[in-house]
């Protein structure tokens, strides 16, 4: 009888396996259709944010699917941290000077080329989009890989393009006024030093990079950036949200990854510049996420000025945009290894001769889990999408994918540690870890509540009174 009633659990228990999987597709399925026309609708959206979606490339709905070569890149990075940063290996890390594991970053940044991603080939990059920058994360995130990605290829990279895109937009502007200016009969040398004098007045007062000299460095820095060869990191806080002005200052507490840096973009009060992190004073500091080390950073007055400061403003709230919604599909990554573990724990687990997870009560806990991971799977890649494509709602969207995934990805973590039991809250079991990276991760480029203020402000929703 016993034998009996065990054979009809594990029986069920794989039926379900395959109901979820259809109610996945079947999930994944609807929500694409719903994102795909709020997507649409035009909102009103705060100065602050309103200049931080990049143009949109054409007006169509959301694509939350993941395509072929999407896929082929996730087992790429997959197999790659399998073989070298699984969890016993990021464990031993931990306790290292340093958690970073050696030649991980040039085999995922150089040999798969995961660096250059956001980085057009015509400047040295891979020509992808925040799409497959999001793949990456989310195995990342899986697997809680200690790696400056976010800080160094995501975020210090959409802020030197947005630079780039910046110069390149006022030297057209340049070129369009010559030809209106020789069209009218106007002396064309005359034509152009005029011209020449306006645009050279507009840059000292900070509306585009400073001079020819910083758009050839922020060029030159792209480049090896997109190559691998060198690690650049904002010296912002962790917790600099997007809609927030970072307020210069000497030193510049909470900056993730700083030890793993090569160069610092440091916002100044005269623009953004570069400064090598051997000219800079780094003192780490203990921080509760060990796997993305956080410290003060002293750049001192030195580097190379790359920007004005209202170019440099606009670069630095477009890099933390795109970094707090990537921060999203990092998040959905770790709540879904976490759910997974889960199940397969209370599968194998026996208690009264058979699986805990055939209880009633945990399976109604990861049933609403896997549901809260359906929503921050739609979320998080509406996000990735929406920055891919310059979509206008792209601010709303990364805002909404924040506000939730942060959450669950938290939610996720507790209830890993919990269903675990007691060899949850060992050292040895890498539970600990998903939960510390949640929990910081939950208020890196800013707290839900903030983001929740950020929906509410671009829907024009009055918060409760």
């Amino acid at each position: 009888m016993t034998e009996q009633t065990e054979q009809t659990e594990q029986t069920e228990l794989a039926g379900q396996s395959e109901l979820t999987e259809q109610a996945l597709l079947a999930g994944l399925t609807e929500r694409t259709l719903l994102a795909g026309q709020v997507g649409q609708v035009a909102r009103p959206a705060p100065a602050a944010l309103a200049a931080l979606a990049a143009p949109a490339e054409a007006d169509r709905p959301l694509d939350l699917l993941h395509s072929e070569t999407e896929e082929e890149l996730r087992a790429a990075v997959r197999a790659l941290l399998a073989d070298k940063a699984g969890h016993r290996v990021v464990l031993d890390r931990t306790e290292a000077e340093h958690p970073y594991v050696p030649g991980l970053w040039k085999a995922l940044a150089t040999d798969i080329g995961a660096a250059g991603l956001l980085v057009p080939e015509r400047l040295g990059g891979q020509g992808a989009s925040h799409r497959e920058a999001a793949v990456v994360l989310e195995e990342l995130g899986r697997a809680v890989t200690p790696l400056p990605y976010l800080t160094s290829a995501v975020i210090a990279t959409e802020t030197l393009l947005a630079l780039v895109e910046d110069s390149e937009s006022d030297e057209n502007d340049e070129a369009r006024e010559n030809a209106e200016a020789h069209e009218d009969g106007e002396d064309r040398v005359t034509g152009v030093t005029r011209v020449t004098a306006e645009t050279a007045e507009a840059r000292e007062s900070g509306g585009n990079p400073a001079h020819a000299g910083g758009t050839a460095a922020v060029v030159a820095l792209l480049a090896d950036l997109a190559a691998g060869h060198t690690v650049a990191v904002l010296a912002v806080p962790l917790g600099t949200a997007p809609d927030r002005e970072p307020v210069p200052a000497p030193s510049v507490a909470g900056v993730a990854d700083a030890i793993a840096a090569d160069v610092f973009l440091v916002p100044r009060a005269d623009g953004l510049y570069a400064v090598p992190a051997g000219e800079a004073r780094i003192e780490p500091c203990s921080s509760l996420d060990l796997t993305r080390p956080l410290a003060v950073v002293t750049p001192g007055d030195g580097g190379t000025r790359l920007a004005g400061p209202g170019a440099a403003r606009a670069a630095v709230r477009r890099g933390l945009l795109a970094g707090a919604g990537l921060l999203a599909s990092e998040q959905l990554g770790l709540a879904e290894w976490c759910l997974e573990e889960t199940v397969r724990y209370t599968r194998e687990r026996h208690q009264f001769n058979r699986p805990v997870g055939s209880f009633q009560a945990l399976k109604h806990r990861m049933a609403r889990l896997w549901l809260d991971l359906v929503g921050a799977r739609a979320a998080a890649r509406a996000a990735a999408d929406a920055l891919a494509t310059g979509n206008p709602d792209a601010p709303l969207l990364v805002a909404v994918a924040q506000a939730y995934c942060a959450k669950t990805a938290v939610r996720a973590a507790e209830e890993c540690v919990q269903l675990h039991g007691g060899i949850g809250m060992t050292w040895e079991h890498p539970a600990h870890l998903a939960l510390k990276r949640a929990k910081s991760a939950g208020i890196a480029l800013g707290s839900t509540g903030r983001h929740q203020d950020t929906v509410a402000a671009l829907t024009g929703l009055e918060p409760p009174r």
